[in-house]
């Protein structure tokens, strides 16, 4: 389903029953709202679930850039009002996650809790120099080239030789990410500056990190958590950056803990 946000139009499914609470999940960079394919699935029974693509992404429609971390927490806020959602549990991987951590930064009263996988916090000076590399790579050889790369950085070695099907899903959706979009949302990257504000989160949170995750590390993670009074910390293996995908029924059995539904 289509609904218009922000002056765009978002692509969005709804799982789960109506009247249930809300879980919203945000996907990560070059990836589409079928990476949360299984934690949706899993979480139905419960909750009332969104997912969507997030702008310059899957069917959702790909400004130019560039875009910035307000924008996309405005995104999440526009699509929450358009569909009368008071508050909602946000679970958001890579940038997603960052989203998520200006939600609670900035807008905690609309967070039920908050669910951070596979992030970080700021944009140091190495962060931002591997960003311009890959937007160039973006922009002078497109999406398709950079699928193969960008999937060898981001999964663990276990994934990659036993090649399951999802390996195949995910080289898919990162070719098939507009320019535009992996663009606009590699700049909001770039601007990234969370992490001194961490310490105001009151939002009942967990952060979710993968043990072989070389783009977002588990050590830059457990620091995170520290940062947050009271949140949890879970570390799952073996898994690179994209958890959800590696290891769903794992990242879904933790989803449904820190939920109170397991």
């Amino acid at each position: 389903m289509k609904i218009t946000a922000n002056g765009i139009a978002f692509n969005c499914a709804i799982d789960g029953p109506e009247g249930a609470p809300w879980v919203t999940l945000s996907n990560s960079l070059a990836t589409n709202l079928h990476m949360w394919d299984a934690q949706a699935a899993a979480l139905a029974s419960d909750f009332r679930v969104l997912r969507y693509d997030k702008r310059g992404h899957g069917a959702s429609e790909a400004p130019a850039g560039p875009y910035d971390f307000e924008m996309l927490i405005d995104d999440v806020l526009g699509l929450w009002g358009a569909l009368g959602i008071e508050t909602s549990h946000f679970v958001g991987l890579s940038i997603g996650g960052m989203t998520g951590l200006g939600l609670a930064i900035d807008h905690a009263p609309r967070l039920s809790s908050l669910v951070v996988s596979n992030a970080v916090a700021r944009a140091d000076d190495a962060f931002r120099s591997a960003w311009d590399e890959r937007i160039a790579f973006a922009e002078n050889r497109g999406m398709a080239a950079l699928a193969d790369p960008t999937v060898a950085r981001w999964c663990s070695d276990e994934f990659l030789t036993a090649a399951p099907p999802a390996l195949a899903t995910l080289k898919g959706m990162v070719a098939a990410t507009s320019v535009a979009g992996y663009v606009g949302c590699a700049r909001a990257l770039q601007g990234l500056d969370f992490e001194t504000r961490m310490p105001e989160i009151t939002t009942r949170t967990l952060f979710i990190a993968g043990k072989e995750d070389i783009a977002t590390p588990a050590s830059t993670m457990r620091h995170m958590a520290a940062l947050v009074p009271g949140s949890r910390y879970v570390e799952l293996s073996p898994t690179g950056h994209l958890a959800s995908m590696e290891l769903p029924d794992a990242y879904s059995a933790e989803l449904r803990k820190f939920l109170g539904v397991a």
